[in-house]
């Protein structure tokens, strides 16, 4: 993400998904579907509004996660006005020959009903401790393992818990785990000793809770530790809701439930205690992160681990609530620790990070390969006279953008039903940074991208290739962690991606805090990405092993006017010369305005999609080294 957001028709595309290449594809029998943006509170201004919420969403979620494990079954709506965003996609799932074409659409209306019929599908409820909002994430992660729905536990006549679990006339669901003792008290108290574990206490109920968790399922291997969840506690449900129900990222949790995942909300920062825990000493919060990184990664053996989720500063941990740390920097630092331990982030960062169904997208049936429509040709590049007969490059400005911010599968499902339907897309040529991991939890989205892809739309790979992580932070010294170089797993798990999805040109590579890719770094992304790399801590060009490297210009802000602005001044008047630029969630009617703007501005530059400019950058480098 890099920072905070400040910011074909539908018809003839509905068959555009791709077909189904995998057996089993087609399950029988109806799509459930369940309004959760219906039965959401219309005011969460007391507390058991916000209770109410928060109970019926991870019920849902984590219900959602287990009932999808195994085959699509129940589709909810909850994201976007009225669930615009859910019904959207659910619609170009059911077009006429798609993968759920076939399947009936049976409304579900309540819990309760929610719970009878998918009976089979779970072993009961685990109920955790409001006292201990930690807790809510660990009833998330034991969902997946111990195949239970998550309660709050409120013995309370109408709450979610007594209706499911002890009402008479209802589900009578039996309880598999309690998160607080048998005798009601907390069973994470932040003294003596970590339950079950003979771990010193943290000094903090909610580290405690996390490193218990830990011990229990990572440690074990009953979660799976290439899977994990960074999503906010239920500190919400304790305190005025500064942001609406669906920024819980309750929905979040199915896919994660899906994979047997490991739930987790906490401080990277050393200096100071967080905001939900403020009794805790100064830097608890990031140790006990660090351990449980460790965990996964012991557990993971060494391979990439997928971390869901980003800080949550629209709620804790930075300046926006009353901390020492900006935004940005608390990105930085996350990414630089994840990064020591082999772990990437799907960024689902504040602003459009909520997202359902992804439990059922993962099921959709990938082609073994999505080629590109229309990459460059030397041939091509001399018939528009960018390549001249001698070889060398015209004496231009070339111009590229590079079209972000998409390392979250979040923001893809939320912003891509309007940039795709946008009539401009298709006039400019774009360089579309949908990051290939994305695929894991929002393959449809990424399918139908490539299927109605115009040959002005290209893709790249975003921050900072099948995932965001800090490159130089894969290899030692591991500033976090002094672990061996994971350098070898990041090549194998983006080379995966990259075929896949013809992926040739690394988009941006975001090093924050951490440092410049070394040498060695740069070769292993010469090899898995051979069209180009564009970094920060790079020299302006260079070429590494033929590969073309090129340092990102300036954000572009503002809109199509202070943008072209920008490119104006930023971009030299000398050619030939190369230049690339981030916009961050521009639509194609904002580029098209912005490339005539810039027309005006500068009618020197030449804009071109990323692919075009990497290949007159190495072919004018390789020149330039032949000459010398």
């Amino acid at each position: 993400m890099n920072g905070l957001v400040a910011g074909c028709g539908v018809i003839g595309a509905l068959c555009a998904l791709g077909a189904p290449t995998r057996a089993g594809a087609r399950a029988a029998g109806p799509i459930h579907t369940y309004d959760a943006a219906a039965r959401l509170p219309a005011s969460l201004s007391d507390l058991p509004s916000r209770r109410a919420a928060w109970d019926e969403l991870q019920f849902a979620a984590t219900l959602q996660g287990l009932v999808n494990r195994g085959a699509p079954r129940l589709y909810l709506f909850l994201v976007g006005e009225r669930a615009r965003i859910d019904r959207y996609w659910l619609e170009k799932l059911r077009a006429p020959g798609e993968w759920l074409a076939d399947r009936p659409l049976r409304p579900i209306a309540t819990p309760e009903e929610l719970a009878r019929v998918f009976r089979r599908h779970y072993r009961g409820a685990v109920v955790w401790d409001e006292r201990v909002p930690a807790t809510a994430n660990l009833a998330s992660t034991i969902a997946g393992v111990e195949r239970a729905v998550a309660l709050r536990y409120d013995a309370a006549p109408g709450s979610l818990y007594h209706r499911l679990v002890e009402a008479p006339d209802g589900p009578r669901l039996p309880v598999v785990a309690r998160l607080f003792g048998p005798n009601g008290s907390p069973m994470f108290t932040g003294s003596g000793t970590i339950p079950g574990t003979g771990i010193a206490s943290t000094g903090s109920a909610k580290c405690d809770a996390y490193l218990w968790a830990a011990e229990k399922y990572l440690k074990t291997g009953r979660c799976d530790a290439t899977c994990l969840g960074y999503y906010p506690d239920a500190w919400w449900v304790t305190r005025d809701a500064r942001v609406p129900a669906v920024r819980t990222l309750l929905s979040n949790h199915d896919y994660f439930v899906a994979r047997r995942a490991f739930f987790f909300d906490l401080s990277p920062w050393d200096d100071e205690a967080p905001d939900d825990d403020r009794a805790q000493a100064p830097g608890t919060d990031g140790r006990t992160l660090r351990r449980v990184l460790r965990y996964a990664y012991d557990a993971a053996r060494g391979k990439m681990i997928h971390v869901g989720g980003f800080t949550p500063w629209d709620q804790k941990y930075t300046d926006f609530t009353g901390g020492r740390h900006g935004g940005v920097e608390t990105e930085w630092r996350y990414a630089e620790v994840l990064s020591c331990y082999n772990a990437y982030m799907d960024a689902d960062a504040p602003g459009l990070h909520a997202m359902a169904n992804a439990s059922l997208f993962r099921l959709y049936p990938l082609a073994a390969r999505y080629p590109q429509r229309s990459l460059p040709s030397e041939s091509g590049l001399r018939a528009k006279g960018y390549l001249l007969a001698d070889g060398s490059v015209a004496a231009r400005a070339f111009v590229s953008i590079y079209v972000g911010d998409y390392d979250s599968a979040a923001w893809l499902y939320e912003r891509m039903p309007d940039l795709w339907d946008d009539p401009a897309r298709g006039t400019v040529p774009l360089g579309w940074a949908f990051n290939p991991n994305l695929a894991d939890r929002f393959a449809p989205g990424m399918a139908y991208a490539r299927r109605t892809a115009t040959p002005n739309d290209s893709f790249v790979a975003g921050d900072s290739g099948a995932g965001y992580l800090n490159p130089g932070n894969l290899v030692p010294p591991r500033k976090w962690s002094d672990l061996p170089s994971g350098l070898d797993a990041w090549e194998e798990h983006c080379s995966r991606y990259y075929r896949r999805w013809d992926l040739r040109v690394t988009g941006f590579v975001i090093d924050g805090f951490a440092p410049g890719m070394s040498e060695e770094v740069k070769r292993a992304y010469a090899r898995f990405s051979p069209g180009g790399v564009v970094a920060q801590k790079v020299p302006p060009t260079s070429l590494v092993d033929g590969v073309p490297f090129l340092r990102m210009g300036p954000d572009l802000t503002g809109g199509a006017e202070q943008g072209a602005a920008t490119i104006a001044v930023h971009a030299p008047r000398q050619g030939p010369a190369f230049a690339i630029y981030r916009t961050i969630l521009w639509s194609p009617s904002a580029h098209r305005e912005l490339f005539e703007r810039l027309k005006e501005a500068r009618p020197d530059i030449e804009v071109v999609d990323p692919h075009t400019l990497m290949l007159l950058l190495k072919r004018h480098l390789e020149r330039g080294r032949s000459a010398g």
